[in-house]
């Protein structure tokens, strides 16, 4: 039983390795925003999924590693007219403080994720949003405002992940594929990480409390330091999504950390299935790469026209339709999202 599975666990991490050779760049960038969701999914899920919190600020936490990253890494610089500040910082050191930063943004906000629970904290989570989106359109000197700023190309173990054309077996490697490999190791960590505590000790207790928080303070679960613990972690794991998202845009823009973003990662999680690694993997794929495919396949499809053209419904709007009425069917008909197709199907193959 185990054997097939490692075939095919093979396989896809052969195919996953090989693609920056085949693909051209629409489709790369869409595999990398995928990837970038499946990392801030991942760790929404741990907090809501795993732990029972509802939080409605993940795009805040994105933003704060986004921003975080480019004035880290980027040097003093004159954009729009503005003067926006910068450290220079070694691009390496400058994603692990982004990410330490994003988890101290949590740090700050975990008394409170401690202490509330349910639409409570959902509310509380919700003022992040509009607290972020105020900062990012003011702090010029930081953000650059309305327009944004360019975000610098990172730079690891002498690689630049930048535009610069690097020909190996004679495909030329861009940012996007040299971001790709990148990407893909760093989505497989989080991912093993995730699963490690979710299997352990530590992911015993947040079930405890998301299933009965009363009866596992009784059992001796702190409740409050586990929240707040896992309000951070999650925080963390948003904070590098914004990074990664960050060098695939090359441009950061306020207006895209809003209220919609948050509310795709509580769609992704529900739809891929709440306390699963795997199912916060397929939701943000299913949810990231949908408007993607609308867009590139407009022309054929009814309906939907590309973005102001008119006469139809807009790839964007189209997707949003499609994934909220996803929601609905898992919420009625397959409460546990879509990774638990696969066991239930095996298991009628095994009755059989």
């Amino acid at each position: 039983m185990r054997r097939p599975r490692t075939y095919l666990w093979t396989a896809l991490g052969v195919l996953l390795l090989a693609l920056p050779f085949y693909l051209d760049r629409f489709w790369l960038q869409a595999g990398l925003f995928a990837m970038a969701a499946a990392i801030a999914a991942i760790g929404l899920n741990l907090l809501t999924g795993a732990t029972g919190q509802l939080s409605m600020g993940h795009a805040f936490f994105l933003a704060v590693g986004a921003y975080s990253y480019c004035v880290l890494a980027a040097g003093p610089s004159v954009e729009n007219g503005h003067r926006l500040s910068g450290l220079g910082l070694p691009g390496w050191l400058a994603v692990v403080l982004a990410v330490g930063v994003a988890g101290l943004a949590g740090g700050l906000f975990s008394p409170i994720a401690g202490r509330l629970r349910g639409a409570y904290l959902g509310i509380a989570t919700l003022a992040l949003i509009f607290i972020g989106q105020h900062v990012l359109f003011n702090a010029r000197d930081l953000t650059g405002g309305f327009n944004g700023r360019t975000v610098p190309a990172l730079s690891l173990f002498g690689v630049d992940f930048d535009d610069a054309q690097t020909v190996i077996a004679g495909v030329p490697f861009e940012s996007a594929e040299k971001l790709w490999y990148a990407a893909l190791t760093a989505l497989l960590l989080c991912a093993l990480f995730a699963r490690g505590v979710l299997r352990g000790r530590p992911g015993r207790a947040m079930n405890a409390i998301r299933d009965h928080r009363i009866a596992a303070g009784v059992m001796g679960v702190p409740v409050a330091r586990y929240r707040a613990s896992v309000f951070v972690l999650s925080s963390m794991y948003a904070g590098l999504a914004g990074v990664l998202l960050a060098l695939v845009f090359q441009r950061t823009v306020p207006e895209y950390f809003g209220m919609t973003l948050s509310l795709e990662f509580l769609a992704m999680i529900v739809i891929g299935g709440l306390g699963s690694v795997r199912g916060a993997v397929i939701g943000a794929a299913f949810v990231s790469l949908l408007p993607q495919l609308l867009t590139r396949y407009s022309e054929s499809l009814p309906l939907v026209t590309a973005p102001g053209t008119g006469g139809g419904i807009a790839p964007g709007e189209a997707s949003r339709y499609l994934y909220g009425a996803a929601v609905v069917v898992v919420v009625l008909f397959l409460p546990g999202g879509l990774s638990r197709l696969r066991i239930r199907s095996s298991v009628r193959r095994g009755s059989r």
